[in-house]
């Protein structure tokens, strides 16, 4: 009887041996292979670098350095632990460097060229800004001897249109801006509905 309890023990701390042993194998090659596939993310993001010809934005440079100086601990699950802390700093920094350098490209395949200006106007804007555009031109017209029948909606339409006019001007290089155009617009504004306001009151 002892016997069989002695064997049983011995088959349980040989079980308990085995398994240790067989996790412990498995963290290590978890390890290796987290950092081989380390290695290969950061020669693809030096590369990509290089390829443009610049350098390695300061905090990415700083979270490979940080993964390429670990040293393991004793046992690999905390080494395992640890290195996933300074794969999260790296995996911050590249997805940040990534979301500039898109944005950066982006911006510039997007952008005008320098003899163009775009801008960003509403619906109603366009519309209001076509409507004096085209009463603009008929009065530009020689033969023009009609009225236009268009007419502000009340001040509050004349202001939102006289801002759109505004920022189209306002995308004129400096040089070429008409300098006293929206004081004039201003000035006619009051004229007609701040009278009408001190009738009224």
């Amino acid at each position: 009887m002892d016997i069989l309890a002695v064997l049983v023990a011995l088959i349980f701390l040989w079980l308990a041996a085995t398994w240790s042993s067989a996790r412990s194998y498995f963290a290590k090659g978890r390890l290796a292979g987290m950092e081989e596939a380390t290695r290969e993310i950061i020669r693809g993001v030096r590369s990509h670098f290089d390829v443009a010809g610049q350098d390695l934005p300061d905090n990415v440079s700083k979270a490979v350095e940080a993964v390429n100086s670990f040293a393991r601990f004793r046992t690999a699950e905390k080494s395992i632990q640890r290195y996933q802390a300074r794969l999260w700093t790296f995996g911050d920094a590249v997805g940040g460097a990534c979301w500039r350098k898109g944005y950066e490209t982006c911006h510039q395949k997007m952008a005008p060229r320098p003899d163009r200006v775009r801008l960003d106007l509403s619906i109603a804007e366009l519309q209001d800004i076509a409507a004096l555009a085209h009463l603009g031109f008929k009065k530009m017209m020689p033969n023009d001897r009609g009225i236009e029948l268009m007419r502000f909606g009340g001040e509050d339409h004349a202001i939102s249109v006289a801002r759109a006019v505004e920022r189209l001007e306002l995308a004129i290089p400096e040089k070429h801006r008409p300098s006293s155009h929206s004081a004039t617009r201003l000035t006619m504004i009051n004229n007609w509905w701040r009278p009408l306001e001190r009738k009224s009151a």
